[in-house]
């Protein structure tokens, strides 16, 4: 008989979502998701599978309601975009569903967040 959890997974998957947002999705190992999450290996995986199935779990519980308006969100769905939708296509078409459904401003929406992580040019430095 398998042993109930032991941990709240949308606790789990919150602080998963930070390290993703934070680092990347290539750049994070599975050590950093033990790290962050405080689950053994073997637990991680259990739940969700692997690093991507927890990934697909924080995105599909990232992209609901107004989405958009959440800069940490925002930050998701470029690394999606990015590291997996080019050579994982349900990940891709998970980002096109939201996309769509925010309209024709995504475009915009994305690119308006990128330019948020651009350092500023300070004249007074130079």
């Amino acid at each position: 008989m398998a042993r109930p959890r032991t941990f709240d997974e949308d606790i789990v998957i919150a602080r998963a979502a930070e390290v993703f947002g934070r680092i990347g999705y290539n750049a994070c190992s599975v050590d950093n998701l033990v790290e962050a999450t405080a689950l053994q290996r073997g637990s991680l995986y259990k739940a969700f599978g692997s690093k991507r199935g927890l990934f697909e779990k924080v995105l599909e519980r990232a992209l609901v309601g107004e989405w958009y308006r959440d800069p940490a969100v925002l930050d998701l769905l470029i690394t999606a975009l990015r590291e997996l939708a080019p050579v994982d296509q349900p990940i891709a078409a998970r980002c096109r569903d939201a996309l769509q459904t925010y309209g024709e401003n995504a475009a915009e929406l994305l690119g308006a967040r990128l330019l948020d992580h651009l350092p500023t040019h300070d004249p007074n430095k130079e």
